[in-house]
């Protein structure tokens, strides 16, 4: 499979670094805006829904201040205060998964191109724990107009690239967002285990790589 391939691009929140970590991190400022959160959560599902918008945060504001009451210039304050500028203090205290940067070093030694495609804006990481020097190219899919698992999110992403969806591996931790999103776009897909699966090596038969940890990440597409 891999003799195809030229592109392998990663999504970031879950899958570059463990979840629950940010998730601890988080936790007061979450609770603190919980009602917030709620309808943040409803807005992003619908968004998930809908084709390329020209500015989705424009569009995401419009939702989420139809659903809090209150205008569209008070929904964009609370998204940036709350979200965007918010976040990116807590993600500096969160470490990657090991061996991610090392996987980056020889994916690149070995000639692939390597792409980011993320839902929530890459720059909020910062340069991702030392390895946005090794991206070729970074996606933020607010950017591109439309979340995963659109099949548009993935396309775009490819078009941008200049390279066929069938020469694409995109890796995710999320089997709807990043597996069946990226293989209904046409893309091959590698799926990040969750603990429970790795421990009993329970592989996920949609995707055509699975994964319990970047060193066998490594073994399974340099071989």
């Amino acid at each position: 499979m891999m003799k195809d391939i030229k592109v392998i691009a990663f999504d970031i929140d879950g899958t570059l670094y463990p979840q629950i970590r940010f998730y601890t991190k988080v936790f007061f400022h979450f609770w603190k805006n919980v009602v917030f959160f709620y309808h943040f959560g409803r807005v992003r599902k619908a968004l998930r829904r809908s084709a390329p918008l020209p500015d989705l945060f424009r569009y995401q504001s419009i939702l989420l201040s139809e659903r809090m009451h209150c205008t569209t210039p008070e929904a964009e304050e609370k998204l940036n205060r709350i979200i965007y500028n918010a976040f990116p203090k807590y993600f500096k205290k969160v470490k990657p998964f090991k061996n991610v940067k090392e996987t980056f070093q020889k994916l690149k030694e070995a000639g692939y191109k390597i792409a980011i495609l993320s839902d929530f804006p890459p720059e909020q990481k910062g340069d991702i724990w030392g390895i946005l020097p090794y991206c070729d190219y970074v996606f933020g899919a607010e950017k591109i107009g439309a979340l995963k698992p659109s099949k548009y999110t993935f396309g775009i992403m490819a078009k941008e690239m200049d390279v066929p969806l069938k020469n694409i591996l995109y890796v995710g931790n999320s089997k709807k967002y990043d597996v069946e999103g990226s293989n209904a776009a046409g893309m091959k897909s590698a799926y990040l285990l969750p603990f429970w699966k790795g421990l009993f090596n329970i592989k996920l038969k949609e995707a055509d790589i699975s994964f319990k940890n970047y060193r066998q990440f490594q073994e399974i597409v340099l071989k």
